[in-house]
């Protein structure tokens, strides 16, 4: 029989392995084993400061954030007052708003705030018209896309961003009648409806979201997913 001293031990190991799928189960794992298993994740992430933040630490945050334990959020407050992420934007843009409601995996409302800030990189013009020409996209910032796709990516275990669209369009050979209902914004060549036809949690397929301003069409989509922010070494 397996004490719970040995299970804690077992899942600390399985977080310091390099299999994320064991890391994500373990992480569950720990949370129901309570206070005890909350404390091993409270010091996992703690050790793991100095690391550059992975799907692993985006989750843990959630996890501790989620309790609503005034002493867990102290200590993640004292740690990371914005979030477990670094936001670095060469326009000044802050993504704290978003990393926020993304820690709290209120992806519908983190949606909406990624096209404002998308808006936001375009300049005056598109933040009063709500939306972006695929023209604009060309000019974004690599810094402030890839800050936007890793936020998305660490707080949704790997599902959601850009990046994770890029690849999965360029698995199917840059083939929009495929990508569409391979992410589930095209059913039955019907597109979905905005915003109750969307999942906005996590058992939605990947790359479903961001929806990225999808309503116009393939020329904006294909700006984001050939920009430069996704070249190796950028």
């Amino acid at each position: 029989m397996v004490s719970d001293g040995d299970t804690l031990v077992n899942l600390r190991a399985q977080l310091q392995g390099d299999s994320l799928k064991k890391q994500l189960s373990a992480v569950h794992e720990l949370l129901a084993l309570g206070q005890e298993g909350l404390e091993v994740l409270t010091a996992i992430l703690v050790e793991r400061k100095a690391e550059p933040p992975t799907i692993l630490d985006g989750k843990i945050f959630q996890v501790l954030y989620a309790t609503e334990q005034s002493e867990l959020r102290g200590v993640l407050a004292q740690h990371w007052p914005q979030g477990r992420l670094e936001m670095p934007s060469a326009q000044g843009v802050d993504y704290g708003p978003l990393q926020e409601l993304l820690i709290q995996q209120d992806f519908e409302e983190a949606d909406r705030l990624t096209l404002a800030k998308l808006c936001e990189l375009a300049g005056p013009t598109a933040v009063k018209r709500k939306w972006v020409y695929f023209t604009e996209v060309e000019q974004f910032p690599v810094t402030d896309l890839q800050t936007i796709d890793h936020l998305w990516r660490v707080y949704s275990e790997g599902k959601f961003g850009f990046s994770v669209q890029r690849r999965l369009w360029l698995s199917l050979g840059q083939n929009w009648d495929k990508f569409w209902p391979r992410i589930a914004w095209k059913d039955d060549n019907i597109w979905t409806r905005y915003p109750g036809g969307f999942i906005w949690d996590l058992s939605a397929p990947d790359g479903h979201l961001p929806l990225s301003n999808q309503l116009r069409g393939v020329r904006m989509m294909s700006s984001l997913l050939t920009h430069p922010a996704w070249n190796e070494g950028a």
